[in-house]
């Protein structure tokens, strides 16, 4: 992925627009006050974003606007249902992926995330984002861990069951078909 070009054609660039403008439009519960013309025009002078936003997309993702901060920037988050189908079966991070001795994923969370250019949701951005909708139903998504479940060789994910957000723990190197990453981009 490092090597290949991040802008988009001028077909895809008007094409996720669009996308993202539908989404917009027909999810406004998540962004409540904020002008799509508004996002639009930070999207058109931060075209880097594109590219990103545009790999969100491309992995089923579904990014939406759900804020936007005091220094102006938009938030966008992966509001697909399920975790994105592009992005499971990922164990945590590089390290865990290289000290799997057989049947290794094909990829980590962060290693996935670094290359789109997007953040893991943290624990307190998952429950913002369940606020919105009932997300992660059926799978799960791993988030930001903090260094000192890391070092021990631990990493946290969470899902929504019951009517409830629930953080739980695995070994870092796990990874499941239902587990995958969520990201979160600022414009």
């Amino acid at each position: 992925m490092e090597h290949e070009k991040r802008e988009l054609s001028p077909a895809q660039h008007k094409e996720l627009l669009e996308a993202l403008k539908d989404r917009f439009e027909e999810n406004m519960n998540r962004h409540n006050g904020i002008e799509w013309a508004k996002v639009e025009a930070k999207l058109e002078a931060n075209t880097e974003k594109l590219w990103s936003l545009n790999e969100m997309e491309r992995t089923d993702g579904e990014p939406d606007v759900i804020s936007h901060n005091k220094t102006g920037e938009y938030i966008f988050y992966d509001c697909s249902a399920e975790s994105p189908k592009g992005r499971r079966s990922l164990c945590y991070d590089r390290e865990a992926l290289d000290s799997r001795k057989e049947n290794k994923p094909k990829n980590s969370a962060i290693d996935i995330a670094t290359a789109m250019n997007i953040e893991l949701l943290t624990e307190e951005q998952y429950r913002e984002l369940q606020k919105l909708g009932n997300f992660d139903t059926k799978t799960s998504s791993w988030l930001k861990t903090p260094s000192e479940i890391r070092k021990l060789g631990g990493a946290i994910f969470a899902d929504f069951r019951y009517g409830n957000v629930f953080v739980y723990h695995n070994g870092a190197e796990s990874y499941y078909g239902s587990r995958g990453v969520r990201g979160s981009l600022r414009v």
